[in-house]
């Protein structure tokens, strides 16, 4: 695999449920935070607190169960603030990104200057029963639209009211090639986040090389922890390859439907783990793959509505997070298209 090497932070996801307006300083000050993290410049950290304070405003006056969730980019150097929620959805979406539009007695610049402030915002509204609306933003340093660009999102969330997350995720670009790891520690809790922590540097050490060699390596990094499920991803232009092992699933996702489910093999990696196995499949132009932890209910897959299978994937993990993460359980998901393929519409 040639060309450049670009790696995910792979830290978690931090999630400010917008339940009362006081939530809307926390969600700038959480913002602010990651992007100092980040390592973003200047006036950049205070842009990422205005986006995330105009966002969690929007839900807090105008939806329900709305929640942003905070964290690096995907791929690159940036932050990126996803809003999620279960409101009636936006009729008149252009208008709402007009400045002076206003259903609530306001100015009516939030979502105009959100996507003025952003490198990159896009936002969707569900037209079928259930509504709903899902937005990302994403801040990048100058001179680094690319980053922003990127069509792979990802969500990682710790149990409700735990600090550590037994759940990790990563990944990798070179070239025109991606690899992913969904990682789940078993259990949740400190045990499950260690497990998680060792099988990501086992993976982040070599991330190119073939995925059962990956999964071997991991089984004996493992072999001190409690151990984990692990779900591998290579995904090149017009094709994919999945391996993995425990209850981390696969599948892709087109406007047409679901295709190519995919379970990992019986067994924990670091204790009992088969001889692993690759399953190629393809993968349409504009198709998402995705790799979740069985913190997301597998029940979404099943009939998705026709909103979900359009979103991009930056919004698509923040919508199964959303609406179908199970709250006792570490919950990941990481969604791509291709490298080669559109980039976010």
């Amino acid at each position: 695999m040639d060309g450049p090497v670009i790696r995910h932070r792979a830290t978690p996801t931090a999630a400010v449920r917008v339940d009362h307006h006081s939530a809307v300083q926390l969600a700038a000050v959480t913002a602010r935070g990651v992007a100092r993290d980040c390592g973003l410049p200047g006036a950049l950290p205070d842009q990422a607190a205005v986006i995330a304070s105009e966002l969690a405003s929007n839900l807090d006056k105008h939806a329900s169960d709305g929640t942003l969730y905070i964290q690096p980019t995907p791929l690159g150097a940036g932050v990126e603030i996803l809003a999620a929620d279960r409101g009636p959805g936006m009729p008149e979406l252009e208008r709402c990104l007009t400045d002076g539009y206003t259903t609530a007695g306001t100015l009516g610049v939030g979502l105009g200057a959100v996507s003025r402030m952003a490198t990159h915002f896009t936002i969707r509204t569900g037209t079928d029963a259930g509504g709903g609306t899902w937005a990302c933003a994403r801040l990048t340093p100058p001179g680094d639209r690319e980053t922003a660009l990127q069509d792979v999102g990802s969500v990682c969330l710790a149990v409700e009211g735990e600090e550590d997350c037994g759940d990790a995720r990563a990944v990798v670009q070179t070239g025109e090639t991606r690899t992913a790891a969904v990682l789940d520690g078993l259990g949740h809790g400190s045990r499950a986040a260690e497990a998680a922590q060792v099988a990501l540097r086992s993976f982040l050490a070599d991330p190119g090389r073939p995925l059962p060699d990956l999964l071997t390596a991991m089984n004996r990094a493992l072999r001190r922890t409690r151990g984990a499920a692990v779900g591998l991803l290579r995904l090149r232009p017009e094709s994919a390859d999945y391996c993995g092992i425990g209850n981390v699933r696969a599948l892709t996702l087109s406007h047409t439907g679901v295709h190519h489910r995919l379970t990992g093999q019986p067994g924990v990696v670091g204790w009992s783990m088969p001889t692993p196995r690759t399953h190629g499949f393809p993968v349409p132009p504009g198709a998402t793959v995705v790799l979740y932890s069985d913190g997301i209910d597998c029940r979404w897959a099943r009939e998705p509505s026709p909103s979900l299978l359009r979103l991009p994937p930056s919004l698509l993990s923040a919508a199964l997070a959303h609406g179908h993460r199970r709250l006792r359980d570490d919950a990941t998901v990481l969604a791509s298209r291709s490298p080669q393929t559109p980039r976010l519409p």
